[in-house]
């Protein structure tokens, strides 16, 4: 609804589940249960979104900071907005680097490396971009690669306007 603050939308792969919702998906998972209560583990391809937050505005993305598990289109579906974000892959899995490799995706450098530099956590830091979040930018360039991605990631539509994320596009 209109004033979300902070929201994410992510696939999750290879799940199996029993009757009681127990289980594990291969990415995305949640902690073991089918109906999340948190965010979905790393490697994930994420369409994050903000809803009528600062100048009655909508602030989308699509996020490959916790890597890329599959391809993800986020774009209007109203005619009061054009933006389309995509995040066809470009063949992520297959070229990831051998330290960010996972099995069924490619994981974020800060989920699988765990440093300052790939996860910007010290406010203070100047963080900036690696050969890390290249890699991704290269075959995702409207999608969030690094923390500090805002002037190339960060895109808005004015509040009221309809989304469709689809996965796999």
């Amino acid at each position: 609804p209109p004033g979300t603050s902070a929201a994410r939308i992510w696939a999750r792969t290879d799940c199996q589940f029993d009757g009681a919702g127990r289980g594990t998906c291969q990415t995305g998972d949640c902690g073991g249960v089918l109906d999340c209560k948190g965010y979905g583990a790393a490697p994930n391809t994420l369409a994050e979104y903000a809803l009528k937050q600062f100048q009655d505005l909508d602030f989308i993305d699509v996020s490959v900071i916790d890597g890329f598990n599959v391809p993800m289109e986020f774009s209007s579906a109203s005619g009061n907005c054009g933006r389309v974000i995509k995040c066809g892959g470009g063949n992520i899995v297959e070229q990831c680097p051998n330290e960010l490799k996972v099995e069924g995706g490619c994981n974020g450098a800060c989920p699988q490396l765990k440093r300052e530099e790939f996860c910007c956590n010290n406010s203070g830091a100047n963080c900036g971009p690696t050969d890390y979040s290249r890699f991704f930018k290269e075959r995702c360039p409207d999608a969030y690669s690094y923390p500090k991605d805002d002037p190339t990631s960060t895109f808005t539509c004015p509040s009221g306007t309809d989304y469709r994320v689809i996965f796999c596009p």
